[in-house]
């Protein structure tokens, strides 16, 4: 995830919308007594924690499918795979470039 995404989502003053969603009694029950065993003040700060760890991982996986895709594509274009590591590398670490 970019460094500017990763901060907005760690702003706890971010805007936030309602959503409803029907989830059963015995999971709510259940989330109810795990919140405050983890830290949490309710059990929808966890949901929303779950959410937000489920969604991370899913948008790293696609945006990792992304760059293998390119490279892959560069590749099958002929760019030689020391000019794609120096620009993934350009990518990954752009202070040091």
């Amino acid at each position: 995830m970019k460094v500017e995404a990763l901060k907005q989502r760690l702003n706890r003053n971010r805007p936030m919308t309602s959503v409803t969603i029907r989830i059963p009694e015995d999971v709510v029950e259940d989330l109810k007594k795990v919140a405050p065993l983890l830290g949490f003040s309710g059990y929808q700060p966890l949901i929303r924690t779950y959410i937000g760890q489920g969604l991370r991982v899913d948008l790293e996986r696609f945006e990792n499918e992304t760059i293998i895709a390119l490279v892959e594509s560069l590749k099958r274009r002929g760019v030689s795979d020391a000019v794609i590591e120096e620009a993934l590398n350009e990518v990954a670490h752009p202070a040091s470039n």
